[in-house]
C-alpha cells in the first residue's frame, strides 16, 4: 500500500464528510480522519526505515507535461508528516471541546482537514506541482480559519480597540485579518511560482529528484551570467513569506484573529513551517550546486548570508515586541515568528560552513522542538482565554491555584522555549548558535545571543503575570478533552530533552542520510561548545532574573511604572508595543500610495480615457468613415438609442460579476465544485 498517499488524502476525505454529515458525527469523523492519516504516517517512516531508503511512488497525472502524482518518504519528509500529523491530531481532539458551540462548525472542520492535507501533500510531494498544490492549500485554508469568525466582533479582534499609530489603526478583525495572510503570502508566492517556470525551462522535469540530479543543467547557465543569486532569492520569496519572515512576518500577528486552536495548528504543525520545509528541502540542492558548478559557490553562499542575516534579524525584531505586549496570544505569535528566525538562521549558516548536513540538522531539529512546546503553549493559552473570558494578560493571574495542570504544562513548555537545560529547546536552541557562530557572521550570532536573553524575559513575564501574581475572577480548570493535548505535548518535550543526549546521534545520523541532495556521511556527535555554553546559559539567566526582579518586587513594579512616566521610556514602549510602526509604514506607504492613485490618477483614466473614447473618438471616427461612404455603420453607431442599449449592456454585465462577489466563502466554494463538475463532464464528453 502507498501509505504516503493515504497518509495526506484522508484529511480531504475527512474534509469532504464534513460537508455531507452533521453535529457530533461530523466533528468525530473530521477527527478521526486526521487520527488515521497520523497512523498511516507512522506506517510510512516505518516502512522507509525498514527498507534504509527513500521510498518513492508516482502516478503518471498529465503525461504530456510531464507531471506526475507522486510520493516521496525520506528522512525529512517521513518525520515531518509525522510531526504534522500528529500534531493536527492532537489540536483536533483539542477543538472537540474548545469549539463546541460554535455555530459555523461545519465551515471549520472542513477547512481544518483541508489544512492538515494541504500540508502532508505539500511535504510528501516528489515534484513542484503537486508541492504548489499543497502550498496553496494551506494558504486558502488559513485565509478562511484565521477570519473564521467573519462577524468581526470586538472580542475577536487582535489589538488595542481604538489605538492607532501615525493615524493608522492597530486593531484588526478578522476577516481583516484573514485577507491580510492570504495577500502577503500570495506575494511571496509570485516568486515561488516564476523559480517553478525557471527550473522546467532548464530541465524540462517538474520532478525535485531530477532537478537535484539536474543541477548543473539550471545553475551552470544562470551563475555564467551572475543571475543564480537572484534566482534563488526570488525561488525563496515563497518561503520568506509563508514562515514570517521580515519584511513579510505582519501577517502571522494579526492570524491570532482565529479561534485558538487554528493558531496552534498554524504556528506548530502547518502554515508558517511550510517554508522551513522549503528550505529543508531545496538547501542541500543549493549546496549541491555550488560544489559541481564552481563558478555558483560565491552566489550559492551570498544566498545562505541573506538567508542568515534576515534570519537573525527577525529572531531578534519579533522578540523585542514581546517584551511588552497585553494579549496572551499575540506574545506567542511574536515569539513564534521569533523562533522561525532561528531556524532561517540555522539554514543559512548551515550553507556556509563546512559540516552542511550539521547546520541542516539544527534547522530540522529546532522545527520539531518548536512543533512540540509552541502546541502546547497556545493550547494552553486557549484554555487560559475560555477560562477568564479576555484575551489580555492584564485580567488574569493567580491561575496557578485553580488551574494546575496547565500551569504544569505552560511551565515545562516556557521552559523548553526558554532553552533550560535538560529541555528539548535547550539542545536545539544550543544547536543553531553553534552552526551560527561557526558561519563566520557575527552579527547573526550575536542578534542569536540577544534573542535567547529577550525570548527568556518574556517568557518568564508571561508565566509571573498570568499564573503567579494577581487574582482572575470566575477562572477553572480546562476540560480533560482540551487538557490532554497541550500536558501530553508539554510532557513529550521534556522527555525528548532528557533522551536527547542518549539518542539524538543515532536518530540525527539516520535523519540526514538519506534526504535529497545529501551525498556524504555524516556522524554527528552531540556536544557542548564550554564558552557557547557559558554565552547562551548567562544571557538566558540574566533574562530570567530581570524579569523576576521587575515584576515579583514591589521596586521592579515602581521601576516599571517611573520608566513608562518618562517621556523616553515612554517612547521606547510605544516603538515596540505600535511594532516598530513597521505596519504603520506599509499602510501609510504601500495602502496609502495605491489609495492615492485610484482617487487621482485611475478615476481620470476612466474618465477621459475609457468614456472619451467612447464618447469622442468612436463618433469622430464614424464620421470620417461616413465621409468615405460607409453609411451603415455611421447610422448604427451615432444613433442615440444604439449608445444608450450598449452602455445598458456593459453596466448589466458589470453589475453581473459584481454580485457574484459576495465574499461568501460558501458561495465561492459551490461555484468552484459546479465548475469543476463541468470541466469533468467536458473532458469525459470529449474522450
Amino acid at each position: 500500500m502507498d501509505y504516503a498517499l493515504l497518509t495526506w488524502s484522508l484529511p480531504f476525505i475527512g474534509a469532504l464528510l464534513s460537508l455531507i454529515l452533521r453535529g457530533k458525527v461530523r466533528d468525530i469523523i473530521a477527527v478521526l480522519a486526521i487520527l488515521a492519516s497520523a497512523l498511516f504516517s507512522t506506517l510510512s517512516l516505518q516502512e522507509f526505515l525498514r527498507a534504509g531508503e527513500p521510498i518513492h511512488l508516482s502516478y503518471q497525472w498529465i503525461p504530456s507535461l510531464g507531471i506526475s502524482l507522486g510520493t516521496y518518504v525520506d528522512s525529512l519528509s517521513g518525520f515531518m508528516s509525522l510531526i504534522v500529523s500528529w500534531l493536527s491530531f492532537l489540536i483536533a481532539a483539542y477543538s472537540l471541546k474548545y469549539m463546541e458551540e460554535d455555530p459555523g462548525l461545519t465551515r471549520y472542520w472542513f477547512f481544518f482537514d483541508f489544512f492538515v492535507g494541504s500540508m502532508l501533500l505539500l511535504v510528501l510531494a516528489d515534484n513542484l506541482i503537486t508541492m504548489f498544490l499543497g502550498w496553496e492549500g494551506t494558504g486558502l485554508a488559513s485565509y478562511a480559519l484565521i477570519g473564521h469568525w467573519y462577524t468581526d466582533e470586538e472580542e475577536r479582534c487582535v489589538g488595542d480597540i481604538g489605538r492607532k499609530a501615525f493615524g493608522v489603526p492597530m486593531w484588526f478583525t478578522p476577516s481583516h485579518s484573514g485577507l491580510r495572510a492570504i495577500v502577503f503570502t500570495r506575494l511571496g508566492d509570485v516568486g515561488f511560482i516564476a523559480g517553478i517556470g525557471v527550473l522546467y525551462y532548464f530541465t524540462k522535469s517538474f520532478s525535485i529528484i531530477e532537478i537535484s540530479e539536474r543541477v548543473a543543467d539550471w545553475a551552470g547557465p544562470m551563475a555564467e551570467r551572475g543571475l543564480l543569486l537572484p534566482f534563488l532569492l526570488i525561488f525563496s520569496l515563497g518561503a520568506f513569506a509563508k514562515s514570517a519572515q521580515f519584511p513579510f512576518h505582519e501577517w502571522l500577528v494579526t492570524a491570532m484573529t482565529g479561534p485558538t486552536s487554528v493558531s496552534a495548528l498554524i504556528h506548530a504543525a502547518t502554515m508558517v513551517k511550510a517554508g522551513v520545509y522549503f528550505l529543508l528541502r531545496f538547501s542541500p540542492i543549493f549546496v549541491l550546486a555550488a560544489h559541481e558548478v564552481p563558478m555558483a559557490e560565491s552566489q550559492v553562499h551570498g544566498f545562505f548570508s541573506v538567508v542568515a542575516i534576515i534570519g537573525a534579524f527577525t529572531a531578534f525584531l519579533m522578540a523585542s515586541q514581546a517584551l511588552v505586549s497585553r494579549e496572551l496570544k499575540l506574545i506567542l505569535a511574536f515569539s513564534t515568528a521569533s523562533q522561525l528566525g532561528y531556524m532561517f538562521l540555522a539554514l543559512g549558516a548551515a550553507g556556509l560552513i563546512t559540516e552542511f548536513p550539521l547546520g541542516f540538522l539544527a534547522g530540522f531539529s529546532h522545527l520539531m522542538s518548536h512543533a512540540i512546546f509552541k502546541a502546547s503553549l497556545f493550547l494552553v493559552a486557549g484554555a487560559m482565554i475560555h477560562a477568564v473570558h479576555s484575551r489580555f494578560i492584564d485580567d488574569m493571574g493567580g491561575l496557578w491555584k485553580v488551574m494546575r495542570w496547565s500551569f504544569l504544562s505552560i511551565s515545562l513548555a516556557a521552559l523548553s522555549l526558554m532553552g533550560i537545560p535538560p529541555f528539548m529547546g535547550f539542545w536545539t536552541k544550543d544547536m543553531v548558535l553553534e552552526v551560527a557562530k561557526e558561519s563566520g557572521i557575527y552579527i547573526a550570532y550575536i542578534l542569536g545571543l540577544i534573542t535567547a536573553g529577550l525570548t527568556a524575559f518574556y517568557s518568564t513575564r508571561l508565566l509571573i503575570r498570568t499564573f503567579i501574581i494577581g487574582k482572575a475572577h470566575h477562572a477553572h480548570e480546562a476540560h480533560p478533552i482540551m487538557l490532554l493535548p497541550y500536558l501530553i505535548l508539554a510532557l513529550i518535550s521534556f522527555l525528548l530533552g532528557m533522551l536527547w543526549p542518549i539518542l539524538g546521534s543515532s536518530l540525527l545520523s539516520g535523519m540526514v542520510l538519506k534526504v535529497i541532495g545529501i551525498h556524504e556521511e555524516f556522524h554527528p556527535e552531540l556536544h557542548l561548545d564550554p564558552g557557547l555554553l557559558i554565552s547562551s546559559l548567562g544571557i538566558v539567566s540574566l533574562g530570567i532574573i530581570v524579569a523576576l526582579s521587575l515584576y515579583l518586587t514591589e521596586g521592579g513594579l515602581r521601576s516599571i511604572s517611573s520608566m513608562r512616566s518618562s517621556s523616553l521610556g515612554k517612547a521606547i514602549h510605544d516603538f515596540l508595543y505600535d511594532r516598530w510602526y513597521i505596519n504603520a509604514l506599509y499602510y501609510k506607504v504601500i495602502v496609502g500610495s495605491f489609495s492615492w492613485l485610484s482617487r487621482n490618477v485611475f478615476k481620470y483614466f476612466d474618465s477621459l480615457i475609457i468614456d472619451g473614447f467612447y464618447h469622442t473618438l468612436i463618433p469622430k471616427l464614424t464620421e470620417w468613415l461616413s465621409y468615405f461612404g460607409f453609411k451603415y455603420f455611421e447610422t448604427e453607431v451615432v444613433d442615440d438609442t444604439y449608445h444608450e442599449r450598449v452602455v445598458r449592456g456593459f453596466t448589466s454585465l458589470g453589475s453581473f460579476f459584481r454580485r457574484m462577489q459576495t465574499g461568501l466563502v460558501n458561495h465561492y466554494l459551490t461555484i468552484f465544485v459546479l465548475g469543476l463538475l463541468l470541466v469533468l463532464l467536458l473532458i469525459m464528453w470529449v474522450g
